[in-house]
């Protein structure tokens, strides 16, 4: 309890939260590869608490962006609460020193472990929540996805859905993705990446896993015709 008392100083400090119930904050940084009696891992925690961060992001947009449509809400909701955004978050207030896990899990901050990150982000979004309820969780979240709300590219959409659906309103046609090279060992593989759509040059992109570079390849072609325009271009 002593280390959980020290993780909860950290924490504290880094959410504005004071916790007042370290058990169930030891439940929520507790992965399910840890053999813990009844199952006291952060999975129901996890699942609560991404139903009060989607709330609260949804309710934060709401009142940020008055002239939005629902339709630009959606995307912009949807690129706050993915696994992405939660894991960076993580990432930023040093999440994964603080998370338990069992020995067949080596480093938290392997790219493949960015769902696990997640999932505590949202499963101390949980923890605050019942200590507090929504007043309690809102600072938190306005702290960490205020400034990302902001960025102009939250209100797009991903860019392989983007892709598809541009193709198809182009010509009724389909962009298909084919590996071109894989490299590297396999704990750090990098991808490469060819999307091809009918009638158009391809493009490639490059990532450490199939779908980061296929996403790439996929922004790379709807930059160079122009679909999606960079910041600063006329």
């Amino acid at each position: 309890m002593t280390m959980m008392k020290s993780a909860a100083s950290v924490l504290e400090e880094r959410t504005g939260h004071r916790f007042l119930n370290l058990k169930r904050l030891e439940q929520a940084l507790t992965h399910s590869s840890v053999q813990v009696p009844h199952g006291a891992n952060y999975e129901r925690l996890e699942f609560l608490g991404d139903r009060v961060l989607g709330l609260l992001v949804a309710e934060m947009l709401f009142q940020t962006f008055p002239e939005a449509t629902e339709g630009e809400l959606s995307v912009r909701l949807n690129a706050l609460v993915n696994a992405e955004t939660c894991a960076a978050i993580a990432d930023e207030i040093g999440l994964a020193k603080f998370i338990r896990t069992g020995a067949d899990i080596k480093s938290l901050n392997d790219k493949r472990l960015l769902n696990v990150r997640a999932d505590v982000v949202e499963a101390l979004i949980a923890t605050i929540y019942l200590d507090g309820g929504l007043e309690a969780v809102r600072p938190f979240v306005h702290k960490y996805w205020k400034e990302r709300s902001l960025v102009t590219g939250a209100a797009r959409r991903d860019a392989k859905t983007e892709l598809q659906e541009w193709a198809h309103q182009r010509g009724n046609v389909h962009p298909t993705y084919a590996i071109v090279s894989r490299v590297g060992p396999d704990h750090d593989p990098v991808f490469t990446v060819e999307v091809t759509v009918p009638g158009l040059a391809p493009e490639t992109g490059v990532g450490r896993s199939k779908r980061i570079a296929e996403q790439a390849a996929a922004e790379a072609l709807l930059y160079r015709e122009a679909v999606w325009k960079r910041a600063g271009a006329a």
